[in-house]
């Protein structure tokens, strides 16, 4: 699953947004667990077994769905190609590479030749398409009548940081994201949007609607620390004269690797998000 990612990052950011894509599967995995077994039971028998991962990222949609799916195959589709060669060396590595497909493509100028699939996930990359009602409409074309369609959006990037954080920033991450709300929804006018109707309006009907909460606490896994720590290490380059000059030195304090007050140090770190999920079907009818 792609979940707060920018699909046309490319260059020196890769290896960065490598490691947050595939921290972000760590760390939510129980939340990965719990949308995939809600998918399965979606799906009902026979189970699907041509499985498409729409903007795949990393593979953490795609390693999720062949451990639920035990049979299944997945294409895994993304326009960037050192994200799926990524995606590749890690199914080599756990042994279902003979399961995986990557296709490569970008999905605002055409759409690829695929063979036909009975479920498509759709992880936190439909909010980039420039026309998500024609990438949906070509969608529909590739799954076979009845199939599945979940489309899986965040509402927020995650938040990490108490309230008090010890610094006399009170409030410091809210203010982060707000200034950068403006700015995103600039560049990202689909994010946070209603995707029922736009599902509709592409010709699928829509079966059900589920928001799903990640609220984790102390203890948390171990890699908790660094994917707060490229989260916000990320948000930080484009907060520069959009916050105080006292936010900023406190948000650099907490990035700093070495310092008493950086996030790798922290024990009082949470993960909260949200992430609403459409199930969809094409019609069972050509």
């Amino acid at each position: 699953m792609a979940t707060h990612h920018d699909h046309s990052t490319a260059g020196s950011d890769d290896a960065v947004m490598t490691e947050l894509l595939d921290l972000d599967a760590e760390v939510l995995h129980a939340y990965l667990s719990e949308v995939t077994a809600w998918v399965h039971r979606l799906a009902g028998d026979p189970a699907p077994s041509h499985l498409l991962d729409l903007g795949s990222g990393t593979g953490t949609g795609t390693f999720a769905l062949l451990e639920r799916f035990e049979k299944a195959d997945v294409t895994a589709l993304d326009m960037s190609a050192p994200y799926l060669h990524h995606l590749r060396n890690k199914a080599d590595e756990r042994g279902v590479a003979h399961r995986v497909r990557t296709v490569q493509a970008d999905l605002d100028a055409t759409w690829p030749d695929l063979d036909p699939v009975d479920l498509v996930w759709a992880a936190s990359s439909l909010h980039h398409m420039a026309d998500p009602v024609r990438t949906l409409t070509d969608v529909r074309t590739t799954l076979r009548p009845g199939g599945l369609l979940v489309a899986v959006e965040l509402e927020s990037f995650p938040h990490f940081l108490p309230d008090d954080l010890g610094i006399g920033r009170p409030g410091l991450e809210a203010r982060c994201h707000a200034a950068m709300a403006e700015e995103r929804n600039a560049r990202l006018p689909h994010m946070g949007a209603d995707w029922g109707p736009l599902l509709t309006r592409a010709g699928f009907t829509v079966e059900t609607e589920r928001v799903f909460t990640v609220d984790l606490t102390p203890p948390l896994p171990a890699a908790t620390g660094r994917y707060a720590q490229l989260c916000l290490r990320r948000m930080r380059t484009g907060l520069e004269g959009r916050l105080s000059a006292d936010d900023l030195a406190a948000l650099d304090a907490l990035l700093d690797e070495e310092g008493p007050d950086g996030l790798l140090r922290r024990g009082d770190l949470h993960v909260r998000t949200t992430r609403t999920a459409w199930a969809a079907r094409r019609p069972d009818r050509r």
